[in-house]
C-alpha cells in the first residue's frame, strides 16, 4: 500500500494486476471514448505497464497505481513518473475515476491524497496533459491549481486529431518559474 485515503487504498500494481486494470478500462471506457475516439485497446492495460517514454527524457522511476475500496475493487487508477524530464518534475500519465462515482465528489480527495503522496516523495512540481475539448478534465485540474504552460497541436489519438494542453501545478513552494527553467520545452506555445 502506498497510501490510504477514508476506506480506499493506493496500491502499486503489478503485471499480475493487469487482466484487473484492463477490466477497469473496459468497465469505465469514457475517457478513452472522450480522448481517443474509440473504447480502450484489448491491450490497453498491459501498454500502461509496457510503453516507455520518448527517447532522451529521463526520469526515476514509473508507478501505476489503483485505487481499491474494502471490497478490493478498483475505484480509480492513476500512472505517475517521477523525476521525468528534471529532478522533482513529476509527470502524472492518467487519472481515471470509475464511472459511477462521477459527480459524486471522490475524485478531487483522491487526487489531493496521490499530490500529497508524491510531495513526500520528493515531488516539487507535478505536470499533466489533458486534452483540449476534455471539459470535465480541463475543469478539474484547473480546479486543482494546474496552469497551462504549454499546447501541442496535431497529436493524433486513436481516430482523433487532439491539442494537448500541457498543465503544471508547484507543489513544494517554488514558483513555475524554477519549473520552466528545468523544463525548457514546457514553455508556453500556441
Amino acid at each position: 500500500m502506498l497510501f490510504e485515503i477514508h476506506d480506499v487504498q493506493a496500491i502499486e500494481l503489478q503485471l499480475e494486476n493487469i487482466p484487473e486494470l484492463q477490466q477497469f478500462f473496459d468497465t469505465n471506457p469514457e475517457y478513452f471514448l472522450a480522448v481517443t475516439g474509440q473504447p480502450p485497446g484489448r491491450d490497453q492495460a498491459n501498454e500502461e505497464f509496457v510503453s516507455e517514454l520518448p527517447d532522451g527524457w529521463p526520469f526515476t522511476a514509473k508507478w501505476a497505481i489503483g485505487f481499491v475500496n474494502a471490497e478490493r475493487s478498483m475505484v480509480a487508477m492513476a500512472t505517475v513518473v517521477s523525476d521525468i524530464l528534471a529532478p522533482g518534475v513529476w509527470n502524472l500519465g492518467l487519472f481515471i475515476v470509475e464511472t459511477r462515482q462521477h459527480g459524486k465528489g471522490i475524485a478531487r480527495p483522491l487526487y489531493d491524497a496521490l499530490e500529497t503522496w508524491m510531495c513526500a516523495q520528493g515531488a516539487k512540481w507535478i505536470r499533466l496533459g489533458v486534452v483540449e475539448g476534455n471539459l470535465r478534465g480541463e475543469r478539474f485540474w484547473e480546479g486543482c491549481g494546474f496552469i497551462e504552460v504549454r499546447r501541442t497541436v496535431g497529436i493524433e489519438m486513436g481516430t482523433k486529431i487532439q491539442t494537448m494542453r500541457v498543465m503544471a501545478k508547484p507543489v513544494a513552494g517554488i514558483g513555475l518559474d524554477k519549473y520552466l527553467e528545468s523544463v525548457p520545452r514546457d514553455r508556453l506555445t500556441r
